[in-house]
Parts: C-alpha cells; structure tokens; sequence
C-alpha cells in the first residue's frame, strides 16, 4: 500500500478550504476568511481529521513564491507613477504609524524591538485581494478611491520586498555578532545587485525569447509549464545561489514577464496555479492557529484590532485629507485599508522562521485577519449612510468645497483621469471580418482594441499604432488588460472560436452594460451564444439564406414592404430574431 499522505493532506485541505470558502463568499465575507478556517479544522489544534502540517508548509512556499510573481506580472509602474503624490506619503506615513504602535505595543508586552518591528509591519500591509474584492463589489475600482488605493497598494508590497530582502540580512543565523554585521549586509547588498541585474537585463532579453519559442509551438499546456517554470527556476535559484529569498526572485522574475508581449497570457495561463497554492498558503497559516489562544491572551488580540481597525485608518484618513482630496475618498480609502490578509503571514512566517516572532504574534496576526477581513466589507458599506449624515457638518462641507477647488484648479493626479473622447470596442481575432470591423469602428470614432493569439498580428497593429494585446479572450486578466469594464462593445469575429461562450459570459460579467456580438459558425451554435449573453449572434449559414432569399425576390418583382417582410421572416427562423443594432457610441 503506498503511501497516500501527500494525497490526503491535499484532498482534506482543499476540501475543507472549498466548503468553508463557499460559505463564507455566501455570507458576504472574503473566502481567505473561510481558508484560514479551513486551516484551523484540520489544524491539529482542533478535533477530527488533522492535516501533515510539514506537506502543508511545503505547498504554502510554492503559494508564496507564485503570489510574489503574481505581484511583480501585474506590477504597474505607470498606475503607482500616477498617483504617486498621495500614495507613497501615505503608504509611508501609515506604515510608521502602525509600526510604531505596535512596537509600543510589543514594549509593553516584553517583547524585543525586533519582534515589534516585524509584528508593526505585517500588521501595517493590507491585503491586496480583500482590497480589490471590497472595491469590485462597490463599483469603486475604477474611481478616484479605486486608483489611490491600489497604488497605495503597490507601495506597500514594494515594502513588503523589501523587507523579505533585509530580515534575513540583521535576523539570519550567519550574523553571529555586531562585528560581522557590516560585512554580512555588505556581502548581501552585492548579492542582491548581481541577482537584479541579472534577472532584469540577462533574463529581459532571454525569457522573452524563451516564451517566444515555446509560444510558437501553440500548445496551452508547454505555455503554462514554462511559465511556472521561470516563477519557480529563479525563485529557487534566487535562494541557493544568492542566499536572499525566494520571493524576491519571484517577484523579479514576474516583473521581466511582465515587460514582454506576453504578460497578459502569462497571467491568464498560469495565475490559475497561483489561486490553487495560494489557497494551500491561507490554510497552512490556519493550522498554526490556535484557537484556544484568545482565551489566553484577549487583550492582545484586541489592541492589535485596535491599531488595525482605529490607528491605521485614521492615519491614512489624516493623510489623504491633509493632500487636499474630498473627505468621501478620504474615508473610502481609510476603511479599505483597515485589514490584514496575505503579506502579513508572510512576513509573520519569515519573522517566525528567523526566531524573531514567536507563536503568540503568529496566532495573533491570523486572529486579527480572521476579524478584519471579516468586518472589512460591512465596514465598507456604512460609507453611504455615514457621508449622508456627514454632509450636514460643517467640516465635512469646507473638507469637501476645498477638495473641488483644488479639482477645478489643477491637474488631477489621484487617479480620476479625464474621459476620452472616444469610446473603445474590443474585437476578438483580427481575421478578415476582424480588419473589416476594425477599420469601420475607427472611421465612426469608436477605437478598436484588437485581441488575438498570433503575436506576429499583434506587433505589427502595435507599430502601425494600434492598440491590440497577445491572449486569450477566454481569460479574465487578458479583457481586464483590453479594457472591458469600461468597453461598450465586445465583438467576437471568428466563427466557432473555441470557448466563445466562456468569452461572453466572462464579458458580461466584468460589464454588464457591454453590448456584446457574436459571430457563429452554424445556426445550431446561435442559442448557446445567446444563453451566454450575447445581444446579437450572427451566422454565415443565416446571413447566406437572407441575402439569398432577397436576391431571388427582387428578381421576381416583389416589392421593398414584401422583401423587408420576408426578410424578418427568414430572420426570425433562421437567426432566433437577432435584433438591428443601436448605435455603440455613448454620449460624453
């Protein structure tokens, strides 16, 4: 009989981690809630069925290194550069004060400086993943709000690689004493240097080429190995030949993808991956926990909520007002923030690793996340009700009329970019009908972008200055990266193109007001298309037989009022009465 403990510590975890995320999603509750409970039960500290905590911890690396490359693919520099003004001050404002609090805190308790450093920034980085759930489910991504958060955000996983660097550097076991000190950071800095360089001028011009070749190959699946490949390869590499962790060369590594022409498939392709071990990460933290642990020290539990929930909010509060925006983005942005999540275990485990953390600030931070990210969403939701009986103050009103001022008088860097004049349409396939409805769309002033899977069509639209990225429709971060949540129009030309159905649903979910049109390749094909949510479904079979019928009336001698009522009758049998279409463009 082989050995199956591998196998039943995947299948209990994922199990476990599946029925309680799907419980929690239903409460309104982020599903890391129901992953690190997930954790818990098959934790050893509570009854039933117990996972292998060390083949948990295993698969938690591969969950770390592939979120950290998950961070450096979907790493926008131009999102951070325009809202630097408001986000960097604020992340590093908000940062010291949580830090500083908590080493207050950790004081008091007895612990070293060194645990209150580290305990004060894990408990100062949100989670990127409640952040961005919380705004979805508020449409307020793509606002004023949406844009200062996230490039807050991107500052603090900045942070966040920074300090997976420099822990090792004051905290490993190979700095034995204060004389060795400056030679072990010295010797880590050169380190460091060699591995960026290396991976962002060497590995620039040879990844790129690498996903180039195995690209050409057309196969999904070598696609998807190599990318998992380089995330793990430089991770790995990272830490055995440069003794600095794993996660800085996964980061790098998803930052040299990420400047290629395939990072969005990189993302749709393999990312999948990253959610499945990501999953496997929350529930291993989970199992650390301890729930008998806030009986035993409630108080701590409470102030470090307290810091959480109250300081670092008010922080950012202070310092998005101070800057001169409205006090709606200001709150907005404060309670988006008042939580803990993924980069928080990291730090904690790495703290943990190096013995600078001890179980109880391990139990303390899974204890807070659990609650925070729990309240984060109810939190969120008493904006509205709160602005409206805000608007009566005085304060709120002068904080409010100066924010407009300052909107009205100068450049807007916060993120709340001017509309285009024009509206944007995603065509799917730049084959024949794909150029055809290109062209027609830019000439009535409706800009395309193209989305296809030949990167050669791809940089040739680039450098005749098209926009038009290399992916797959079917992936959610390849319309993300087109622009469909804020397309009017999503047009799939190519008949019978494999998954066009997952391509509509996906469409339809990121924007429910996109008009959506379809092309199939037999009149079978048109109900399932339109199940999936397409407005209109056109067929070569369906199209043949009109233009067909209306050829032969004409020659006949029948009338233009007998021709239009013949015409809808074919329609409406052959194509289900697929409906003329209203004009795409919006008004401005």
């Amino acid at each position: 009989m082989h050995d199956l403990g591998l196998i039943i510590t995947i299948t209990g975890s994922f199990t476990a981690a599946l029925l309680l995320g799907y419980l929690t999603h239903r409460l309104g509750m982020s599903s890391i809630v129901g992953y690190l409970l997930a954790g818990i039960v098959v934790g050893t500290h509570t009854p039933g069925f117990v996972a292998n905590q060390g083949m948990a911890e295993q698969f938690a690396e591969i969950g770390v290194i592939l979120l950290m490359f998950g961070v450096g693919l979907q790493f926008h520099v131009k999102e951070l550069l325009d809202v630097r003004r408001v986000a960097v001050p604020g992340a590093v404002c908000q940062s010291a004060v949580a830090t500083l609090l908590s080493c207050l805190l950790a004081k008091w308790l007895g612990w070293s400086w060194s645990a209150g450093i580290v305990f004060g920034f894990a408990v100062s980085v949100a989670s990127t993943v409640v952040l961005l759930r919380v705004l979805v489910d508020n449409n307020e991504l793509h606002t004023p709000t949406g844009h200062i958060s996230v490039g807050w955000l991107v500052v603090e996983d900045i942070f966040t690689v920074f300090l997976l660097v420099i822990l090792p550097i004051f905290f490993g076991s190979g700095v034995a004493g204060s004389d060795s000190l400056p030679l072990a950071i010295g010797l880590s800095v050169v380190k460091i240097a060699l591995l960026v360089a290396l991976t962002l001028f060497v590995g620039s011009r040879l990844i790129p080429r690498l996903l180039w070749h195995v690209a050409a190959t057309r196969s999904r699946e070598l696609f998807t190995l190599t990318v998992l490949v380089l995330a793990l390869g430089i991770a790995v590499g990272s830490a055995k030949l440069f003794g600095v962790s794993m996660a800085l060369g996964a980061f790098l590594a998803g930052m040299v993808v990420r400047q290629s022409d395939f990072s969005f498939r990189a993302a749709s392709e393999a990312l999948p991956m990253r959610d499945a071990f990501a999953v496997l990460f929350f529930v291993s933290v989970g199992m650390l926990f301890n729930p008998a642990y806030l009986m035993e020290e409630p108080g701590l539990v409470l102030a470090t909520l307290v810091i959480i929930l109250v300081g670092k909010p008010l922080a950012a509060l202070a310092i998005v007002l101070v800057l001169g925006y409205a006090p709606r983005v200001a709150l907005s942005i404060a309670i988006a923030l008042a939580q803990i999540g993924e980069f928080s275990f990291i730090l904690a485990t790495v703290g943990r690793d190096l013995g600078v953390l001890g179980e109880g600030g391990a139990n303390t931070l899974v204890a807070a996340a659990i609650i925070s990210i729990s309240l984060n969403p109810l939190l969120y939701r008493l904006i509205g009700p709160l602005e409206k009986r805000a608007r009566h103050w005085r304060l709120w009103r002068m904080l409010d009329e100066r924010a407009r001022l300052r909107t009205a008088g100068s450049a807007d860097d916060g993120g709340n970019h001017v509309p285009t004049s024009r509206d944007r349409a995603i065509v799917v396939g730049y084959g024949p009908t794909g150029r055809t409805l290109a062209r027609l769309l830019n000439e009535n002033g409706i800009d395309p972008v193209i989305v296809e899977m030949n990167l050669h069509t791809v940089r040739q639209l680039n450098a005749d200055g098209m926009s038009a990225i290399y992916g797959d429709a079917t992936r959610e971060e390849t319309l993300k990266g087109a622009g469909v949540e804020s397309a009017v129009a999503f047009i799939l030309t190519s008949a019978g193109m494999q998954g066009s159905d997952e391509a509509i649903r996906l469409a339809r979910e990121l924007n429910p007001n996109l008009r959506i049109i379809a092309r199939a390749a037999y009149l079978r094909d048109i109900p399932a298309l339109r199940r999936a949510g397409a407005d209109a479904v056109f067929s070569g079979e369906g199209e043949i037989a009109l233009n067909m019928t209306e050829h032969m009336l004409h020659k006949l001698g029948a009338t233009p009022e007998q021709i239009d009522r013949e015409r809808e009758r074919v329609r409406s049998e052959l194509l289900g009465g697929t409906p003329a279409m209203k004009p795409l463009a919006t008004d401005h």
